[in-house]
């Protein structure tokens, strides 16, 4: 099963470079996603029931100063404006063009190719198509992207069930491939188990869960597939089959949608916690088997040029790629960000993921000392 760990918090003093006067608080490193997992070894037969009780009477808060003064990892796009680091399904009825989709995604993130107008940003995809074959899948590839190889795009037609090892083999590739972007399931029910209760709200938001707490802990993408059901909506996201147990646990959604089975346009409905709604058409491409962008519903949405961001961007650069070092020390560098030095650490801690995205920058705690409080911020490129 996959589990979860309490994370890991280190204290520290106030940064030395900043005013005695200035009242400050320890300052919290986010170090790890996964929490302890609970040692039931140790709890005598018959206890085990009362000692998880005893521990949830007592609930782990945090208040609002320690969560500005956490650092937590970024949160990475995967294709700017349309899909992040998470856990989506993609939703479609059976045989309209989601594994065609799927391919083409793959494709595009594992070679850095734009996905039409989005930006993609490059790294290994792992395609589990467990409807396929290899030899199906040779020939629909070839039909789309002709015979060029790509060693970051990886393929499985077999994988264990969610409940018999799943997360175990995606962590054995996510240690052999250390850049893993994306995973595509194609289909949620290859993985899940079948039991009497599979249509139940908690089975669904359990299922989804797992996987959720996977990706979150690899900071990585899994793009779930899944079919529609047979009846019709007004809102194409209760066309998901199952219970609302599925999308309520997902970071986001897209719904494929056709009007006719036999036409070669159709709509994409998405919905996610980290990109605007949207609905876009796409056209099929036959010749190439692909698909093809035809308009947007709703313009992306673009947050406002950020002015300290944009300060920081000037200063890091390609000649100078690299800095570390007090929130106090970079205002000196930067005398045009009109901030204090602990409202700066705070405000950086809540824009790591902006910082990364749109600017290729990535913002890290250091290892603190009884006088020092320092970061550092590394060009990394937006690839």
């Amino acid at each position: 099963m996959l589990q979860m760990k309490n994370p890991n918090k280190i204290e520290s003093t106030p940064d030395s470079s900043v005013g005695a006067d200035e009242k400050r608080t320890p300052v919290l490193e986010y170090k790890e996603i996964i929490p302890e997992k609970v040692d039931e070894d140790n709890v005598k037969p018959g206890k085990c029931n009362r000692a998880k009780a005893v521990i949830s009477d007592r609930l782990n808060t945090i208040s609002m100063t320690e969560l500005y003064d956490t650092t937590y990892p970024a949160r990475a796009a995967i294709v700017d404006g349309f899909l992040y680091a998470g856990t989506y399904l993609f939703v479609g009825a059976p045989k309209i063009g989601k594994s065609f989709f799927m391919a083409q995604l793959a494709y595009c993130i594992s070679t850095g190719n734009d996905l039409w107008d989005f930006k993609t940003h490059r790294g290994t995809v792992l395609y589990l198509a467990l409807e396929d074959d290899y030899a199906r899948l040779q020939r629909r590839l070839s039909d789309m992207f002709d015979v060029e190889e790509n060693d970051k795009l990886h393929f499985a037609t077999k994988a264990k069930m969610l409940s018999d090892g799943l997360d175990r083999q995606l962590e054995n590739f996510i240690k052999e491939h250390n850049d893993v972007r994306l995973i595509i399931i194609d289909t949620l029910q290859k993985v899940r188990e079948v039991t009497s209760d599979r249509f139940s709200y908690a089975s669904d938001y359990e299922v989804v869960t797992k996987l959720k707490e996977f990706s979150d802990a690899h900071n990585i993408c899994i793009l779930v597939v899944h079919h529609t059901r047979k009846m019709e909506s007004e809102d194409s996201f209760e066309m998901i089959s199952g219970t609302n147990g599925l999308l309520g646990a997902a970071d986001g959604a897209f719904v494929m949608v056709k009007k006719k089975r036999t036409d070669n346009s159709a709509t994409i409905s998405v919905v996610g916690r980290d990109q605007q709604d949207q609905e876009l058409s796409v056209q099929f491409d036959v010749d190439h088997c692909i698909w093809k962008l035809v308009k947007l519903e709703t313009e992306m949405w673009k947050p406002k040029p950020d002015p300290v961001l944009e300060q920081i961007a000037s200063f890091v650069n390609e000649a100078n790629p690299v800095w570390s070092g007090t929130a106090s020390e970079l205002l000196e560098a930067i005398p045009g960000i009109d901030k204090k030095a602990n409202v700066l650490t705070r405000y950086l801690n809540a824009k790591t993921s902006r910082l990364l995205n749109e600017y290729g920058i990535e913002y890290s705690a250091m290892e603190r000392t009884p006088s020092r409080r320092e970061f550092s911020l590394r060009l990394v490129g937006k690839e």
